[in-house]
Formats: C-alpha cells, sequence, structure tokens
C-alpha cells in the first residue's frame, strides 16, 4: 500500500516525489507537518509551518510552489491570514444564540414543550462554537493577538471539554501524525471503532458501519464525562504520559466541568423547576446533536476509503504529501457547509495552514486544486457531505469485514 502512495508522488515534473533523491532529506521537514509546540502553547509557530527549502534545485517542487501560492494569495491581496469581517460576524452570532437561549429559559419560564426546544437551540449553538469559533482560537487562527484567541479556547470549556486537553490531542496527537496508528489520536475506537488496516479487527466490528453513528452521536458525553479525565489521570499515549500538566489546569478541568454541569443540568431543575427527567432526557438530546454533528464533520476528513494510512511518519520525504494522501475534502463550492462547519470540509487547506482563520479556506481551496492537477497530485474530494458520509462508512465496512494483510493486498491491486 505504501508503493502505492510513493507511485503517485513521482508523476508530477521537478523534485515532487519520494525518489527524487536530489531533494530528499531536505524537503523532509519542510511545512505543515513539523509540529513540536511547547508546553505551554501547543500551537505550532507559524514560522515552524513555513519552512522553506533552500536548495534551488528544488525552488519548482510541488510543496514549495504550493507554499509560494498560498503565501501570496495573502501578501498580494493584502490580505490578513487571521479573521475577517465575517468571522467576527460568526462569533457574535455564535456566542450571542447561546447566551440568548439561556436567558431565554430563565426569562419566560417555558412550558415542558418550548423548554426542550430553547435547550436544543442551545445545543446547537454549542455545536456552531465549537466547530467555527474554539477549533479556529485554539490554533491561534483568529487573532494575532494571542490574548484573544486564549480567551476564546475557553469556549470548548464552556461546552464540558477540556480547551487544554484538546490542543495537546488535536495538535500533538493528530495534526503531527495524521492517520498514524498508535499516535492519531483521531484514529482511537476504544476497540468498538477500527479506523486503520493496520489495527487488529474484532468480531463485533464486522458490524460497525451499521452502529457506528449511535457511537458518534455519544462523542460528546464520552469527552465530557470519561476522556478528559482518563487522559489527564490515565493517559494512553506516551506524549501524554511524558506530560507533566500545569496545576492550573487540573483546576480548570475540575472547575469547567462543574460550571458545565450545574447550567446544564442543575440549574433548570432548581430554578425552573424543571423534573429531573426531563433535564436528563434534554441534555442527552442535546448531546446526540453535538457528538454526531462534530465527528461527522472530522471523520469524513480522513478516515474515507479513497485516503491513505502510513506506516510511520518518514514514509514521505515532505509533509504536505502526508497531507495530500491522508487527507480529504468535501463540498467545497457549497458556501452553507463551509459556514456551519468551520470550513472544516477545506480540510486539506486546514493542514497546510492551520494558523488561518477559517474564513480564507474557500479561496485558498481553489489554488490548492489548482497547483495538485498542474503537478499531477492525487486531490481527494466528495461533491457533497452525504457522499464523504458514504465513503466514510464504505470504509469502516471494509475495516470491519477484511483483516490487515487481506485488506492491504486488495488495496495494492486496485492501484
Amino acid at each position: 500500500m505504501g508503493d502505492r502512495i510513493r507511485r503517485w508522488c513521482q508523476t508530477g515534473p521537478g523534485c515532487v516525489g519520494p525518489i527524487s533523491h536530489h531533494c530528499a532529506g531536505k524537503v523532509r521537514d519542510e511545512a505543515a507537518i513539523n509540529l513540536n509546540p511547547e508546553i505551554d502553547d501547543l500551537v505550532p509557530s507559524e514560522a515552524a509551518l513555513r519552512q522553506s527549502v533552500s536548495d534551488p534545485a528544488c525552488a519548482s517542487s510541488f510543496p514549495k510552489v504550493l507554499r509560494r501560492r498560498l503565501d501570496d494569495f495573502f501578501s498580494d491581496g493584502n490580505i490578513s491570514p487571521k479573521a475577517d469581517r465575517t468571522m467576527w460576524v460568526k462569533i457574535a452570532v455564535g456566542l450571542a444564540v447561546l447566551a440568548g437561549s439561556w436567558i431565554a429559559l430563565y426569562a419566560l419560564k417555558p412550558d415542558s414543550w418550548r423548554f426542550v426546544g430553547l435547550y436544543l437551540i442551545n445545543a446547537i449553538a454549542q455545536t456552531f462554537l465549537l466547530l467555527n469559533i474554539a477549533h479556529d482560537s485554539n490554533h491561534n487562527a483568529i487573532s494575532s493577538v494571542r490574548s484573544v484567541n486564549k480567551a476564546l479556547n475557553y469556549v470548548f470549556d464552556v461546552c464540558g471539554i477540556s480547551s487544554y486537553m484538546w490542543r495537546i490531542l488535536h495538535h500533538r496527537g493528530h495534526h503531527s501524525c495524521i492517520n498514524l496508528h498508535g499516535e492519531d489520536d483521531a484514529l482511537t475506537g476504544r476497540r468498538l471503532l477500527r479506523f486503520t488496516p493496520h489495527e487488529p479487527r474484532a468480531r463485533l466490528q464486522r458490524f460497525q458501519h451499521i452502529y457506528a453513528l449511535l457511537l458518534y452521536a455519544l462523542f460528546s458525553l464520552d469527552y465530557v464525562f470519561l476522556r478528559d479525565f482518563e487522559c489527564f489521570f490515565f493517559p494512553s499515549h506516551d506524549y501524554l504520559r511524558n506530560t507533566k500538566h500545569p496545576v492550573r489546569e487540573y483546576v480548570i478541568l475540575l472547575a469547567g466541568k462543574t460550571f458545565y454541569l450545574t447550567y446544564m443540568l442543575i440549574l433548570p431543575v432548581v430554578l425552573l423547576g424543571k423534573s429531573a427527567l426531563l433535564v436528563g432526557l434534554s441534555f442527552l438530546l442535546a448531546h446526540l446533536i453535538i457528538g454526531l454533528s462534530v465527528a461527522l464533520v472530522f471523520q469524513t476528513t480522513h478516515c474515507v476509503d479513497s485516503t491513505y494510512f502510513p506506516l510511520s511518519r518518514g514514509e514521505f520525504d515532505n509533509g504536505i504529501y502526508h497531507i495530500f494522501a491522508t487527507t480529504a475534502d468535501y463540498a467545497t463550492t457549497n458556501p452553507l457547509v463551509g459556514w456551519l462547519a468551520g470550513g472544516l470540509n477545506h480540510h486539506v487547506v486546514h493542514h497546510l495552514c492551520p494558523f488561518v482563520c477559517h474564513t480564507h479556506y474557500a479561496p485558498l481551496t481553489r489554488i490548492v486544486k489548482e497547483t495538485a492537477e498542474e503537478y499531477g497530485i492525487p486531490y481527494r474530494q466528495h461533491r457533497t457531505m452525504t457522499q464523504a458520509i458514504k465513503h466514510h462508512l464504505l470504509l469502516l465496512k471494509q475495516l470491519g469485514n477484511e483483516d490487515q494483510v487481506s485488506l492491504l493486498k486488495r488495496l495494492d491491486s486496485e492501484a
């Protein structure tokens, strides 16, 4: 399977593939995959992501040309890569709906059905904020002023998820090792789901394409009640076991969880007199919406039947090739999907430019498509999100019904 991916890396002109020995080693650490964040930040610096190759022999390479064109979009147009007016409007709308729904709950004191309706509007606002605001701020993509990003980071904590732990898992456990078994945290399936052919297959997983959506609906509940605590106190990854978390982050973890569960579960019972059963069912339904929405937005970008699952970090001479092999876009010409999903449907650009605000992704994706076509580099995409979900479930079905050796042989034969 590795040979299959290496073959397409050799199709473009110039220094584009792993077999281009005159550039091998010189470009290995360029740009988007070289992440080694400081513990006090956990977000890679923009300079680290823009490291360039000084050897003129590599000046026409696909990674070099693509990086230059993406940078030129901002410099030639005198455009800031951070939040534009559209982004600030999204921030204002998201926070207003979140706050407004709770103000309406306590000001109007609605009956049971209206209570559930307002509660679910709040859940939709949380979903919108997680995808559009929290994700960008934790990439330092909203503002060049660090304190602004750090303040908006806490949207995660307001939604019951540790922003500190999410940054570690997302930056160290995903962006630096996309689709890499044992390292990419996004491939963690708790033995219930198999996301990579390099993971042993369990008998139950032959049905995973059927029950996966149900488990995705529990995704945010898992983070609120289990995952954050497991990562702090019972870490499974080496980078978590080797990290000494600041005491303040333990305090913020407990304070954030207490605050979230208080305003979501306790206050409606105490102040509004709603039954614990009604509030509990509303809470569960809210998280089914949040969990399913967020999980599908992310899972359809890496775990589809056309993406690649490398065996090691060093399998590609350049991190940009790693991104193109392991990442897929969807619905990039649908502005509504991009607006609701925080631009994460433009996922190739997100991994190439994680420090750029997502409201710039659409024109950057056009640059990526054109440059990839020019150099003969496969660019993976699905026309709609529905298609992306279908191909994600097809991958789950394949992984659930074939063991590693047979699956890899079949994929190689299809290459």
